[in-house]
């Protein structure tokens, strides 16, 4: 058996070839979150935008793809800004609230509904006599709370900037996805047929139902668990309840969202002396709100995925872990491709026969 010869040409053409893949992915790294949930809502509305828009607009694609733009900057961008404002707002009120107490000290008894909290009230009440008679207890309290808070503040105002800058770039590359759609539709399915005819077209609408799906499950819950806390909200005479239904929408997509509003909500209630509405919310909270998520969300992913229950909770946790946000869209996707490949892979080939009887 012969050597194969060294051909130098052929080793600095993949050298280059490497390389120039590597800087490619270090190039769009930075953006790999925003393109991916760009082509995720193109996958989602493009049949819709292909089908029903394009032609009512004679095919001027500019103007289409300009359109969605302008529909999904009114769905995402203008609610988030308001949501952010309205949080800045109550930062602000929460200052003006305490201010007082900053400059003139403690009163020496504490609120009444602090000290009758349920458990931990008697202990934040001592606690409060003792920083109220000691000015410097106070001071050296207030020092060690000013660090972390900052922090948090900081952090928070960089998350709201970031989510901000994110949404714009989202609604940047989405522009061009709708504009050169039937390129990249061209292109997916040039794709697809690299990978055999039939193999190729149903992980293409697997990709395609697995992505409706989640998203399916992930806007449908949160119409869901918004509305129905603008219900409870509005029961229960929460101040801002458009506002606070907005608010439960959009954080109901993180696991511990919607409890930040509604617990909220019950605590205001309950500092305002109405301790029976502020039962009533947390209850209500937790019975209704916040458990449409244990069966909506799965249940309406697995109706439009094909995919169990075990599978969608997951691809999304584990989504989630390893990609951050846009893993709750590839979570899934991943595991249903997966998982059609594996069935493909044990299941029966065409040309493949039951072995005959064997004979005495």
């Amino acid at each position: 058996m012969t050597a194969t010869p060294f051909d130098p040409k052929r080793l600095t053409q993949i050298a280059l070839v490497a390389l120039l893949i590597i800087g490619c992915i270090a190039v769009l790294l930075p953006f790999v979150g925003a393109i991916l949930f760009a082509f995720v809502i193109w996958l989602c509305a493009w049949e819709l935008y292909r089908d029903r828009l394009l032609p009512r607009l004679k095919g001027r694609r500019s103007l289409g793809a300009g359109l969605v733009v302008l529909a999904l900057i009114l769905i995402l961008l203008l609610p988030t800004l308001f949501l952010a404002g309205s949080l800045a707002s109550g930062v602000d009120s929460l200052i003006g609230h305490i201010k007082p107490y900053l400059d003139s000290g403690l009163p020496a008894q504490p609120p009444a509904w602090l000290s009758s909290l349920p458990l931990i009230g008697g202990d934040l009440g001592e606690t409060w006599q003792q920083l109220a008679g000691d000015r410097e207890a106070l001071n050296e309290t207030l020092k060690q709370l000013i660090a972390p808070t900052r922090s948090l503040l900081v952090a928070a105002a960089a998350i709201a900037a970031n989510g901000l800058l994110q949404i714009a770039l989202v609604l940047f590359i989405a522009f061009f996805f709708f504009r050169d759609g039937e390129r990249i539709s061209d292109m997916l399915s040039v794709a697809a047929s690299k990978l055999g005819d039939e193999l190729g077209i149903d992980m293409l609408i697997k990709l395609r139902d697995t992505v409706l799906g989640v998203m399916l499950g992930i806007v449908g819950t949160a119409v869901g668990q918004g509305t129905v806390a603008m219900i409870g909200f509005l029961i229960a005479g929460v101040p801002g309840v458009v506002m606070l239904g907005f608010a439960t929408f959009f954080l109901s997509m993180i696991p511990v969202g919607p409890p930040l509003i509604w617990g909220g909500a019950a605590i205001w209630l309950y500092s305002n002396g109405q301790t029976g509405w502020a039962i009533f919310m947390a209850l209500y909270g937790l019975f209704v709100v916040s458990s449409i998520d244990n069966f909506l969300k799965p249940l309406l992913m697995a109706r439009g995925a094909g995919l169990s229950i075990l599978l969608v909770a997951l691809g999304v946790f584990g989504g989630v872990l390893v990609f951050g946000f846009i893993g709750i869209f590839l979570g899934p996707v991943l595991l249903a491709l997966g998982q059609m490949l594996f069935a493909r892979w044990i299941g029966p080939r065409p040309e493949q026969t039951p072995n005959p009887e064997p004979t005495a």
